[in-house]
């Protein structure tokens, strides 16, 4: 296998900034500020949380803060919940600003009037618990959470001036919750993934943007003329204990879906071999995709998956319009 197309799909899978809506880089993680004020307003919603918080010196002087955390599936399992806050509630924030000096931040911790201390956490997956098949919860091993390479996929001409394109109007799919696709749909290091097997079909669900594919392992082959539809149509079948899953019919995506801009065609063709490794703690999934139109060359990679049968999925529910 190629080391640097291996590369290339952990960070495709993993690394979630490939289809986030900003880059955390716009906040000072190097500064926190310190501040009590008053709950202005709270919105539970994606892709954050968020609180209005007006602070007023002693001068009477008063600035509202905007405060963002995480995506309510992880601020959920963070001890977060819709009612946590109201307009009025007296709180004490510790932040990152933003570097542009607009009352912006990000949160460092929140403590409440009754002295509760409220942040964002990521549980350990500490990798103890074995399965016994690849159904269940799963989530991205860090060791294979790679940001940084995804300019390292060969692309075409077309593909090159698609993403140039949309580095310029940052025109991102998700505006409208529209998941990620095959094979950006497996999984991230902050959401989780979940693998249900039933007599004739296999489900794949993610909690970013609700993701939800169906894999036939029937017997059925792919139609001669298939539908073209958004996750595409997957076939599956059993070598042993691994799931092979055949993915075509998936409709072209002019906007990237995740990969920042690159475009896919209909002729794009996915395969993932889901399998057990390190005694059931992990789970591994080689993966080969093609696109004539707008990858120079197939490419394939392995990603990695801890098992997690503690955690549960909580729906994105995702608002058309709200993703930022």
């Amino acid at each position: 296998m190629n080391k640097g197309a291996s590369l290339i799909l952990a960070a495709i899978f993993l690394g979630q900034p490939v289809f986030a809506h900003h880059s955390d880089a716009i906040y000072d993680r190097d500064t926190i500020v310190a501040l009590e004020g008053v709950v202005t307003s709270y919105s539970w919603r994606n892709p954050h949380v968020l609180m209005g918080i007006a602070v007023t010196d002693e001068s009477g002087e008063q600035t509202e803060w905007l405060v963002e955390t995480g995506a309510t599936p992880i601020m959920g399992r963070s001890g977060w919940s819709e009612d946590l806050l109201r307009p009025g509630d007296t709180v004490t924030v510790r932040i990152h600003p933003e570097r542009s000096g607009r009352h912006h931040a990000i949160l460092n911790t929140l403590q409440t009037a009754d002295g509760n201390l409220y942040r964002q956490v990521e549980e350990e997956a500490e990798e103890t618990v074995a399965a016994t098949s690849i159904a269940g919860v799963w989530r991205g091993a860090a060791d294979r959470n790679i940001f940084s390479i995804q300019n390292q996929i060969q692309l075409t001409p077309a593909a090159e001036a698609a993403r140039e394109a949309w580095l310029v109007n940052g025109d991102d799919p998700g505006r409208e919750c529209d998941s990620p696709t095959p094979p950006l749909s497996i999984g991230s290091l902050l959401y989780l993934a979940e693998i249900e097997i039933l007599e004739d079909r296999v489900i794949l669900r993610n909690e970013f943007l609700d993701s939800y594919r169906t894999v036939w392992i029937d017997g059925r082959e792919h139609p001669v003329a298939g539908e073209f539809t958004h996750m595409g149509h997957s076939t599956g079948r059993w070598e042993g204990d691994t799931l092979v899953v055949d993915t075509r019919y998936l409709e072209a995506n002019p906007k990237g879906n995740g990969w920042r801009g690159v475009p896919s065609s209909r002729e794009k063709h996915v395969v993932e071999r889901y399998s057990l490794i390190n005694d059931g703690r992990r789970m591994r999934v080689d993966v080969f995709v093609e696109d004539p139109v707008y990858i120079a060359e197939p490419f394939e990679g392995i990603v990695e998956m801890i098992y997690t049968p503690h955690l549960e999925l909580y729906s994105y529910n995702c608002v058309p319009g709200t993703f930022e």
